[in-house]
């Protein structure tokens, strides 16, 4: 057979296990509802600590700029609360009440549709906003469809993975291959809008769970190296993205050429010292940071609570990451198991990116920081992700 021959046969290939995949998903008997055991209450709790620690952040990052800006100083709490909170908390109890290897059945019914909705920010539905295109309005509601990815490749990932045995997964038609034409054609989409940041979170944590599925780390690299030298290269093409880099490796030779998003972040953190200026006493929250209620807030975090408040949370998001892959370990169903795996990974990949950049670390990227940044669509989807895992921690040690 010639190489195109090969080749379309090796996309037949694809199609048909994506295929199998949807057919099988719809034949399983699962029920909606099922009784189960205390959830983890470690976990729980730093999910709530997390929550509260955002209301009180925003609270006192937006007050004065919502005054300025709408002559209303609770404007953003109240539209945080009424929107992303309301919505997650809606999305939180419906995923802790319905057993979790429902979605196990939806899940690739629910990719496609993400999928869908990706494509439509292109469409004379799609709102741009700072350079970027990554919102659609329907009437009254404007959401993000690249975040509800985070929930959807998981969800995906994890039944593909969990309906395969080690053999299977590490097999290129079977394993490698197809994860990568998916992951492939999310990173498209993403990149065109362009959100490079959530391509990242998202492979990370799918090659965790790829990983985690059962297949060798030489595999895992074989995709994973490419990726990254796909995404470098891209970025050095990319005029706003390579000036970030630039801009970033400036400030790491000379601190006094570093962007002034992140002079203003560092002085606010150092402001802080040990113990923090107080709560709403920071004198950083309009004038000097930028972004200051979404991609700059964990500054106001060390500016008010100090060294003590920052590595608080710091260990609040480890403490999730840790407690998701002893559960995950734990967990008797692999599909729980890669859950878990995959939802704490895209957590702790996201919380690391968000204060990483706002210390200086990294470039700038423009991550929310999980639970506590402002945004409705993203607080929604962390809150409806934490549903899920609470609900597979119910099961993990009967199934």
């Amino acid at each position: 057979m010639d190489s195109k021959g090969r080749e379309k046969g090796l996309r037949k290939t694809e199609l048909s296990q994506f295929l199998s995949c949807v057919a099988a998903s719809y034949k399983m008997k699962i029920p909606l509802f099922k009784k189960g055991d205390t959830p983890d209450i470690p976990l729980a709790v730093s999910i709530g600590f997390l929550v509260a620690s955002g209301i009180a952040l925003l609270a006192s990052a937006s007050f004065e700029l919502g005054e300025l800006r709408y002559g209303d100083s609770w404007y953003y709490l109240k539209a945080q609360l009424g929107g992303g909170a309301a919505l997650g908390l809606i999305g939180f109890l419906i995923c802790y009440k319905i057993y979790y290897r429902f979605w196990q059945k939806l899940s690739p019914l629910l990719l496609i549709l993400n999928i869908i909705l990706l494509a439509l920010v292109f469409t004379p539905l799609g709102v741009t906003s700072g350079g970027a295109t990554r919102w659609i309005a329907l009437g009254p509601i404007t959401f993000q469809p690249s975040e509800l990815l985070k929930i959807t490749y998981i969800l995906y990932l994890a039944a593909w993975l969990s309906g395969r045995g080690k053999k299977h997964v590490s097999r290129g038609t079977q394993g490698i291959i197809p994860f990568a034409t998916v992951s492939a054609l999310i990173t498209l989409l993403l990149i065109l809008q362009p959100a490079t940041s959530i391509v990242v979170i998202l492979l990370a944590a799918g090659f965790v769970v790829l990983f985690l599925g059962g297949a060798r780390l030489r595999h895992v690299a074989s995709i994973a190296i490419p990726a990254i030298a796909l995404l470098a290269l891209i970025t050095s093409i990319s005029g706003y993205r390579y000036s970030r880099i630039e801009k970033f490796l400036d400030g790491l030779r000379n601190p006094a050429q570093a962007s002034y998003h992140i002079q203003q972040a560092r002085a606010a953190l150092q402001a802080g010292g040990i113990f923090g200026s107080g709560y709403q006493h920071s004198h950083a929250k309009i004038k000097r940071i930028p972004a200051v209620i979404n991609d700059s807030i964990f500054a106001i975090a060390g500016s008010e609570f100090g060294f003590i408040g920052s590595i608080t949370l710091i260990a609040c998001f480890a403490f999730i990451a840790w407690r998701s892959y002893i559960l995950a370990v734990r967990c008797k169903n692999k599909f729980g198991a890669l859950l878990l795996g995959g939802f704490g990974m895209i957590i702790a990949v996201q919380a690391f990116i968000h204060i990483a950049a706002t210390s200086g670390l990294v470039p700038a990227t423009g991550v929310p920081l999980p639970f506590i940044s402002y945004g409705g669509t993203a607080l929604a989807v962390f809150l409806t992700m934490s549903g899920i895992m609470l609900n597979v921690t119910k099961y993990s040690e009967k199934e």
